[in-house]
């Protein structure tokens, strides 16, 4: 028989704050009863029966295709359903999500005028999920107790976990509601879980925008940059983290999130040993607006690993900042090139996203890297396009193109008019098409091998001082002028298909 925690019957809201409210008291119900539960098993005790707590669920159900939005709600790409129907989809971590889920709640109610069912779904939470962080309660188990783990609690399953929704490929059972977000409360807790381990820093550092990058040299730019932020008083940004949720917080900053750190009983945080895979930076606004760096090393694994798991935080924008390899005559080391369209021979996403699915650019993300490019360089016109060159990046996931004898990579890249190669662009590209997330590419020339330019360790060393600073201070501005618009225009409809969720 189940050991289960108090019943929470299922209620309706027309109140947003509420119904959030709602879901946070089943939550934390479900998650106050698991780690119980695991405390007496740790110690020893016999439970009761196989424990299970389930996640809260939120639901809609509409009659009509009709909408009621205010202006302001109309224009947006989300937060309405796609016609009559039942609606739901299971919600976790109400703490960390709450703004986000207010948000949510608010629109669908501001465009359809029902009310929300809020209540307790049959999804299990898998125990490892209800662990705090630095929390390692089963390491003092033995070896016996440990593999009795899974007749005593529910373990992750990996079939409530995949990407279907997403992917477009999900079809509800007969009677099964349809979805409404991207992903399912355990998917979310396997990325949290995830961004953990490879990132050094908690999902509650990451900001709304994103840069990635695969050179360290940018992010020993972005730390020296994210300390003097932290002397500024004038600075918008409350707090710098590091791995290891190493917090420095601004000089005098008595704000919201800054208190709330301090409040942190881990709080200033402790250095890794050894950095992680892909180690995260986040220069902290108090809105969750700030700008998050990411080193993902070399790879479009790497980069589909990092974007898989980042996507379940919802980020206004991502965008990927580094080297490639020059593919024209005319680019000189350390010219710009801003992606406008990408070849896809980084195979990672190939049965996500099949090959014949185009990535468009996004005027949005193109017209504020390319007015960043200008404003830090002091270039128009011509001048600026001396620099800069717009076009189709090509990304492999063979480092050594060069090598293969019978020239075929090469014809194939002159054949689709790339202008420059790397490893990552196109996966980056890609899985923020895949999921929804706003993305574009500038990189900068790194040598140029098919014309006999290679990087020599002294050439290498002048490039990247003379062009790594000047590079990053162009992706955050980039950003900067993108929150500064407006975050609504970001998510538009090019990114959402016929039918589409009602979460952003």
């Amino acid at each position: 028989m189940p050991y289960l925690p108090t019943f929470i019957a299922p209620m309706r809201f027309t109140d947003p704050a509420a119904a959030l409210a709602q879901a946070r008291l089943i939550y934390d119900n479900s998650i106050a009863h698991l780690r119980q539960a695991m405390q007496r098993y740790v110690a020893g005790d016999e439970l009761p029966g196989h424990v299970r707590a389930c996640y809260p669920f939120v639901r809609v159900q509409t009659d009509t295709v009709r909408r009621q939005a205010s202006s302001e709600s109309a224009r947006l790409s989300y937060g309405f359903v796609a016609g009559p129907g039942r609606f739901e989809t299971t919600l976790t971590r109400p703490d960390l999500y709450a703004k986000y889920y207010l948000e949510q709640f608010t629109l669908l109610l501001d465009n359809h005028g029902v009310e929300l069912e809020v209540g307790t779904s049959n999804q299990p939470i898998p125990v490892h999920f209800s662990f705090a962080d630095n929390e390692h309660v089963e390491g003092t188990l033995s070896q016996q107790r440990q593999q009795l783990m899974r007749d005593v609690f529910d373990l992750p399953d990996l079939a409530a976990m995949d990407d279907g929704i997403a992917n477009g490929t999900h079809v509800p059972r007969a009677g099964e509601p349809q979805p409404l977000s991207l992903f399912t409360a355990p998917r979310v807790d396997y990325s949290l879980q995830r961004l953990r381990h490879y990132t050094g820093t908690a999902p509650e550092h990451f900001q709304n925008f994103v840069l990635f990058t695969n050179y360290q040299f940018y992010i020993d730019e972005f730390i020296a940059l994210g300390h003097a932020t932290m002397t500024d008083a004038a600075s918008d940004y409350a707090a710098f983290v590091e791995p290891g949720n190493v917090i420095t917080l601004k000089l005098g900053s008595d704000t919201d999130v800054s208190m709330k750190l301090r409040a942190d009983p881990n709080f200033p945080g402790k250095a890794p040993p050894r950095l992680p895979q892909m180690p995260a930076y986040h220069l902290v606004r108090p809105d969750g607006s700030g700008i998050t760096m990411v080193n993902i090393g070399v790879g479009p694994a790497n980069a589909k690993t990092i974007t898989d798991h980042i996507a379940v935080l919802r980020p206004h924008a991502w965008i990927m900042l580094g080297h490639c390899a020059g593919l024209r005559t005319t680019q000189q080391l350390g010219d710009y090139v801003l992606a406008h369209a990408y070849v896809r021979e980084d195979h990672v996403l190939d049965e996500e996203l099949p090959l014949w699915v185009p990535i468009p650019a996004l005027a949005e993300i193109q017209v504020a890297l390319e007015s960043a490019v200008s404003e830090v360089t002091q270039l128009k016109g011509l001048e600026l396009k001396r620099i800069m060159r717009t076009g189709t990046v090509a990304s492999t996931d063979n480092r050594n193109w060069e090598l293969l004898p019978d020239n075929g990579p090469q014809r194939r890249f002159s054949q689709s008019r790339a202008v420059a190669l790397d490893m990552e662009s196109a996966t980056i590209a890609a899985n923020g098409f895949r999921f929804r997330v706003p993305y574009g590419t500038l990189l900068c020339v790194s040598d140029k091998p098919l014309h006999g330019e290679i990087k020599l360790p002294g050439m290498a060393n002048h490039f990247y001082r003379e062009r790594v600073d000047q590079h990053l201070r162009i992706g955050i501005r980039a950003l900067e002028l993108l929150r500064a618009q407006g975050v609504d225009q970001l998510h538009s409809r090019k990114l959402r298909s016929f039918a589409e969720v009602a979460f952003q």
